[in-house]
């Protein structure tokens, strides 16, 4: 038996129902169209169609990665992708890939308004919560994936704070994990609201995720921009497909090209200090990871951050929403335009006693999660309305 046969490698699953797709069910047949595309093109060294056909081979069993140009560039042509929908490193099945250990902070946030609010702490048996920017009552919830506490503030926001601690092998399995539990989150919150408030608007309710990575599991070059994918890991899965195994491997897949090509984009902000953590924010969600734990920012610090301002994004969605519906805002009066203004105030004015870290962290995470303009809005409205 030779070596490579006693080996168990993981197949290119992308390669190969791109292939059956393209109605080529042979590797011989798939040969011969890639071997005349590579002529057509007039792409030098065009392999013959023998040594396409054992190359596919190698290539769709995972023997091998698609590292020659030459291959790539027939791929792409016969499949009509980009190669990072095609193309990464392989792990060989036999090999244990190193995994990587995170927090999950999920953050579910629903406008009840004021007087649901207090339904909700009374059921709840919250008590005032310390450490939070403004002031609101919070209590453990029972919750069947992790710890879970419920923050609720008096204008009538809440959020759900779930906690989770993960050890992932990829990106792409914390990327599908988030898609998969996000779904499951809204329509646990929405049960646990309805309980106490029976008219409770779902369409509302959104899942915003946070993740403090403990333990990195890639090389010291790749570990900034593997933080950038986890700032935006639904660039790794197709919208509308189910997720499954094709899907996974083919997001695994995009991930190490992602990697290799020192991922970033424009909406990604980094909120990190050189030699002390590493920390990205983008409207999908925010990543930190202290490089020196006892100098960066501490997980509290950033949870309470999270809540300030996810707390104000459900406040002002409600009034936004009423607004387009042709309404004005029902607001009691002690929480009206004044009370936002307070907000504003609290979000962004920087507190004598803050650290330059806290202030980046505060700042960033405002920018992305696109608060301001929202509270700016709703002030303005309230103001107008006289509702305040």
């Amino acid at each position: 038996m030779s070596i490579e046969a006693s080996r168990q490698f993981k197949p290119n699953l992308v390669l190969v129902n791109r292939r059956k797709a393209a109605g080529w069910d042979s590797r011989k047949r798939a040969a011969r169209e890639l071997h005349r595309l590579g002529l057509q093109h007039g792409i030098r060294e065009t392999p013959t169609v023998e040594a396409i056909e054992k190359a596919m081979y190698r290539h769709e069993t995972g023997r091998v990665a698609v590292t020659d140009p030459i291959y790539r560039q027939l791929y792409c042509l016969a499949y009509g992708a980009k190669p990072h929908d095609l193309f990464g490193e392989l792990t060989r099945g036999g090999e244990e890939r190193p995994h990587f250990s995170v927090r999950s902070h999920k953050f579910v946030p629903a406008f009840v308004g004021a007087e649901a609010a207090a339904l909700l702490r009374d059921d709840a048996g919250c008590v005032p919560a310390e450490g939070q920017w403004y002031p609101c009552d919070s209590a453990a919830v029972e919750h069947p994936e992790g710890d879970c506490a419920l923050y609720v503030w008096p204008c009538g926001s809440a959020v759900f704070h779930l906690v989770e601690s993960l050890q992932m092998s990829s990106i792409a399995a914390l990327a599908a994990w988030r898609k998969v539990s996000y779904g499951d989150n809204i329509k646990w919150a929405s049960d646990y609201l309805s309980r106490i408030v029976p008219d409770v608007d779902d369409a509302g309710l959104y899942v915003l995720g946070t993740h403090w990575l403990i333990e990195p599991a890639w090389p010291a070059e790749l570990v900034e921009p593997a933080l950038r994918i986890m700032s935006t890991p639904s660039v790794l899965l197709h919208r509308d497909r189910p997720m499954d195994d094709e899907h996974l491997a083919h997001a695994e897949l995009i991930e190490q090209s992602l990697l290799a090509e020192a991922y970033d984009h424009g909406g990604i902000e980094s909120f990190g200090v050189r030699g002390i953590s590493s920390g990205y924010a983008s409207w999908s969600g925010v990543v930190y990871h202290p490089i020196a734990p006892e100098r960066a920012l501490t997980e509290a610090e950033l949870v309470a951050c999270e809540l300030a301002v996810q707390s104000m994004w459900a406040f002002t969605d409600a009034i936004t929403r009423r607004i387009e519906q042709g309404h004005d805002p029902e607001v009691p009066h002690e929480y009206g335009w004044r009370y936002l203004r307070g907000v504003r105030s609290r979000l962004t004015t920087s507190r004598p006693r803050e650290t330059g870290q806290h202030q980046a962290m505060r700042r960033v995470i405002l920018r992305t999660s696109d608060l301001l303009p929202a509270l700016e809005q709703a002030i303005e409205t309230l103001h107008d309305t006289d509702r305040g």
